[in-house]
């Protein structure tokens, strides 16, 4: 089975879209569910990797996620799903205390051409850069962020998130 199989897409959307009916204490049967799933794609698949990776973080287990959103990205992980590891693993990361690495893996991606994930890759950049003490940086792109979706004052938004960042 190839994972252009829409099916399959489907199924693993659906066990998704019912993750917020488990609790703490039943969290590895949804990981079970997940496991289920991508037991049907190859051994070797980036999407496999990435999709366990997924249930781990989200069931409270950033240091069991980490090594598996690796594993997608040197299996060689491509498009969307690339973009959103690398921003899962950045907060992963910070979890386990390496934010530096979260900080490498993000700042590439704020030059990438805009997606739907723009924001994701903001905010979680600036969390990183909060860990490591870096607060105005982190303000500034929460800033940058946040200022195309309010109704007024754009323009000062964006011109206060680059005088965080020339600032001292």
């Amino acid at each position: 089975m190839g994972i252009e199989d829409s099916d399959w897409e489907a199924r693993i959307a659906a066990a998704w879209a019912t993750f917020d009916d488990y609790d703490e204490e039943s969290a590895g049967d949804f990981r079970a569910l997940v496991d289920g799933l991508v037991a049907e794609l190859p051994a070797d698949s980036p999407v496999a990797a990435f999709e366990r990776a997924c249930a781990w973080d989200s069931t409270g287990h950033s240091d069991k996620a980490v090594p598996l959103y690796q594993e997608g990205l040197r299996l060689g992980l491509t498009g969307y799903r690339a973009r959103r590891t690398k921003i899962q693993l950045a907060s992963s990361l910070r979890n386990v205390g390496r934010a530096a690495e979260g900080v490498a893996l993000l700042e590439p991606e704020l030059g990438a051409s805009g997606d739907e994930l723009d924001d994701a890759v903001r905010g979680c950049l600036a969390l990183c850069y909060s860990s490591l003490g870096r607060d105005r940086e982190g303000l500034s792109l929460v800033l940058e962020a946040l200022a195309p979706h309010l109704p007024r004052y754009q323009r000062s938004m964006g011109n206060y998130a680059r005088a965080l960042r020339v600032a001292p």
